[in-house]
């Protein structure tokens, strides 16, 4: 069964806010290897101009995946997730993310397509502070193998 192309164009409810810690955000550069000075120490961070250490670049996946798994988990978008592939993922940046900010998700689910025998499904999920300010756009397509009829 193919996904639902009916959820093409389906807005979510905002995500509860998230406060980016410096904690989690060291853990997240420690991980991907980022050793970026201004993504490990305050100092560093404001001799960059930043107001605190910064999020590594890909840290935006954290914050998206929890907003998008509530939209993939809407049982008549018919997604068979044991037969999903991460086909894509890209971010786009208004700032920085940094130690400090509260954020919250809204994904939309912006483009479904069969190809092939496969399903493709893009989701974007703007991220933007709790004062409104756009942070950052995240873009994910999973491919659904074998979904399309």
């Amino acid at each position: 069964m193919a996904i639902n192309p009916d959820f093409l164009g389906r807005i979510f409810s905002p995500s509860e806010p998230y406060e980016l810690s410096r904690v989690k955000l060291a853990e997240c550069a420690d991980a991907i290897g980022d050793r970026n000075p201004a993504d490990q120490a305050r100092a560093a961070a404001h001799q960059a101009g930043f107001p605190d250490v910064i999020a590594p670049p890909t840290f935006p996946i954290v914050i998206s995946m929890a907003s998008s798994g509530r939209a993939l988990a809407e049982p008549g978008l018919n997604l068979n997730y044991a037969m999903v592939v991460h086909g894509e993922q890209r971010f786009e940046y208004s700032r920085p993310l940094h130690a400090g900010d509260v954020v919250t998700a809204q994904v939309t689910i912006s483009d479904i397509r069969d190809v092939g025998r496969n399903s493709m499904m893009t989701t974007t999920t703007q991220i933007a502070a709790v004062d409104g300010e756009h942070v950052c756009t995240a873009y994910s397509t999973l491919v659904e193998r074998g979904g399309a009829s």
